[in-house]
């Protein structure tokens, strides 16, 4: 029986791999300076290989990335407004109409 291919991964060559080839780690020791080619390609040390992954940027990363853009400009103004107050709001119009409440155990 076969795979269907609509579940067969599209870079499944390309994903993350936690254990590298000789050769990997030995241009990652070169990369180190931490390889001659005097030394043995056997028993090679173990050379860290992690994973880099891009994060959500802060509310202060954004201050501040707005701020760089703009020198003149002051960083309250390049901020966006606070998402907080219009989710209260929305909140309590939603209470004021009688909507019921989403995620409650008594169903």
């Amino acid at each position: 029986m076969s795979v269907d291919p609509s579940l067969k991964l599209r870079n499944a060559l390309t994903r993350h791999r936690n254990v590298l080839t000789r050769a990997e780690r030995i241009e990652a020791l070169k990369e180190e300076e931490r390889w001659s080619d005097e030394k043995s390609v056997l028993g090679l040390p173990k050379v860290a290989h992690r994973k880099s992954a891009a994060g959500k940027k802060s509310k202060t990363a954004e201050a501040e990335a707005a701020a760089v853009a703009a020198p003149g400009a002051p960083a309250a103004a390049a901020a966006p407004a606070a998402p907080a107050a219009g989710a209260a709001k929305g909140a309590a119009a939603a209470k004021a109409a009688g909507a019921p409440k989403t995620g409650g155990a008594g169903k």
